[in-house]
């Protein structure tokens, strides 16, 4: 019995979309990066959350860094509410 279902992602897109978010995300934790830089991190790794979360990384792996950890999950649930169907 095959416990594991085939994905629907393209697989191909976890490598460079997780790398991308890693690396924007040692950028922006290093105190020794610029304002400007960091500002300049934020949305390239914001643009990695969807596709992180249509992989289900965030189910797997939890953030360690708390301001991080707290920041993205506030933008995964502004994307709950900009997807959920209006009322």
């Amino acid at each position: 019995m095959n416990l594991l279902s085939p994905c629907s992602v393209n697989p191909a897109s976890l490598p460079s979309a997780l790398a991308i978010f890693v690396a924007c995300a040692h950028q922006m934790l290093d105190p020794a990066t610029p304002e400007a830089v960091r500002r300049d991190m934020e949305p390239r790794l914001l643009a990695q959350l969807p596709k992180l979360r249509a992989l289900g990384v965030f189910e797997l792996f939890e953030l360690r860094h708390p301001a991080l950890r707290a920041w993205l999950a506030d933008e995964l649930e502004g994307m709950d509410a900009a997807a959920a169907p209006a009322r």
